[in-house]
């Protein structure tokens, strides 16, 4: 009997932890936005024309190995179509499987309230395998980063910290899993509809783009 009432305890103490875990990070709250999910949000981080008819959303996580694949396909993407297309990036931290995806996240959101976001994006895209094995001193990697963008540090390190920088993040994530269903990352929305699965190559996305391109003028 001692043995059995171990056991049930143990169990019983697992299970609480996983509820913890579970609403640590729980988004499934509504979440209020200022505009159409579908479009460029007043909130969005935006490469190429803010202005354009097409409009590629990726949900991301910068620890993501398909999504730091996926970076220089986007990049070369941006500086060809840049001017038809508005390329938006959302967060979409996978933390059960990249323990470090919220943190960057957070990096990225604090150099963006110095107006270095995509700076910062591309970094830490750039050194995904270096960040993305830290332990435990990746916030000092990131805080370097932060110093060769010459950012403000002072600053830099409240709004990482802050829980304004979270839920920015956290509502990205919501408007992924409630509008989109986004369950794995990087995942592309283009004028509003999920891209299931996703352009094999950089060929297939940039067609897909131009036919998009295409579309949108002869409906003006």
């Amino acid at each position: 009997m001692n043995r059995f009432w171990i056991i049930l305890t143990v169990v019983v103490v697992g299970l609480i932890g996983l509820f913890f875990v579970v609403k640590k990070d729980d988004t499934s709250t509504k979440v209020s936005v200022d505009g159409d999910v579908n479009k460029v949000l007043k909130t969005d981080h935006v490469r190429g024309n803010k202005e354009a008819k097409v409009v590629l959303i990726e949900f991301g996580d910068f620890q993501c190995p398909g999504c730091g694949a996926a970076y220089p396909v986007i990049k070369s993407l941006e500086s060809t179509y840049g001017d038809d297309v508005a390329f938006v990036f959302r967060h979409f931290p996978l933390t059960q499987a990249h323990p470090n995806a919220f943190a960057a996240a957070r990096a990225a959101e604090a150099a963006g309230e110095q107006g270095k976001f995509f700076e910062m994006h591309d970094k830490l895209f750039e050194s995904q395998t270096i960040w993305g094995q830290s332990t435990d001193n990746q916030q000092e990697l990131f805080e370097g980063y932060a110093k060769e963008l010459n950012l403000n540090m002072d600053k830099f390190k409240k709004d990482y910290a802050s829980e304004e920088v979270a839920s920015r993040i956290n509502q990205d994530r919501s408007i992924g899993q409630q509008d989109f269903d986004v369950k794995a990352t990087p995942t592309f929305v283009l004028n509003g509809k999920k891209l299931d699965p996703s352009p094999k190559n950089q060929s297939a996305f940039a067609k897909l783009l131009e036919d998009t391109i295409k579309k949108s003028q002869k409906s003006n």
